[in-house]
């Protein structure tokens, strides 16, 4: 608890808003500023409550932030959804996508198990 840089989970949801980031900077996304800023205020959300989580001393509290940031990774799973049926994402960086934030997902419930199984 309370070094969340060295959380792989951390460091793949920050890795997942800079992609993000560099997505809704093409031309597609661009003049959408609506989803443009919705997604990408829920993909900082993610490791911005997993760094949070973990650097507030208590197990319990650390998970209450640890479930936000899962909501928030089904946020930004469901606007990328909507950006790929809208033509703004092309199927493969979709699906490539998907893989990170199913990974992100599972790596989020095991440390959500784990402090809860701690408090």
């Amino acid at each position: 608890m309370g070094n969340y840089k060295e959380l792989e989970v951390w460091k793949e949801s920050r890795a997942l808003a800079i992609t993000i980031y560099k997505l809704t900077s093409r031309d597609s996304f661009k003049r959408d500023y609506s989803l443009r800023d919705q997604i990408r205020r829920a993909a900082i959300s993610i490791p911005s409550n997993i760094a949070e989580g973990d650097e507030s001393g208590f197990d319990k509290l650390g998970t209450r932030f640890f479930y936000i940031a899962k909501a928030s990774l089904a946020e930004v799973e469901t606007q990328l959804d909507i950006a790929n049926a809208i033509g703004y994402l092309d199927n493969e960086t979709f699906d490539e996508i998907s893989i990170q934030i199913t990974r992100i997902s599972k790596r989020l419930r095991r440390l959500i198990q784990y402090r809860q199984s701690k408090s």
